[in-house]
């Protein structure tokens, strides 16, 4: 029976990978995964979002490989490329800023539930904002015309 649930886990959290692969980056909302997690025990719910977290910063690194890769390529001046990586790197400082507060203040609004709760909101949040900026990163560098 345990090896089921596993099976059936992993198939239900590489999905969304399998689908970015195809089409993009696929963004659930942090209530679709929570809807789609919380077929789990609360420990299972974690391990669920736990292992859509770590999914969501792969496929954030993967886009900013993507971006860099597309700026060195870049059909541009040499000064607007270094210009453009600069900025880049300035703008991912700001964005793990942001996302670490902006998840911080989501699961602050458990108010006094359990630590479970918070980790559960973390990481529903992170994934959620990993997998926006991948999708945004994605996008942006889609015109970059290379060399």
């Amino acid at each position: 029976m345990y090896a089921i649930k596993r099976i059936t886990l992993s198939f239900i959290l590489f999905s969304p990978v399998l689908a970015c692969a195809a089409s993009g980056i696929v963004v659930q909302t942090e209530r679709e995964m929570y809807e789609e997690c919380s077929a789990f025990s609360q420990a299972g719910m974690r391990e669920c979002l736990a292992k859509k977290a770590e999914d969501s910063q792969m496929a954030l690194q993967q886009a900013e490989k993507k971006v860099v890769s597309a700026l060195s390529k870049w059909f541009e001046e040499d000064k607007y490329i270094k210009e453009s990586k600069a900025k880049f790197a300035a703008a991912n400082k700001e964005f793990i800023r942001y996302r670490n507060a902006q998840c911080a203040f989501g699961s602050s609004l458990s108010g006094g539930g359990a630590g479970s709760v918070r980790e559960i909101g973390r990481l529903g949040c992170v994934t959620e904002l990993n997998n926006r900026r991948a999708q945004q990163l994605l996008d942006a560098v889609s015109t970059v015309r290379a060399r």
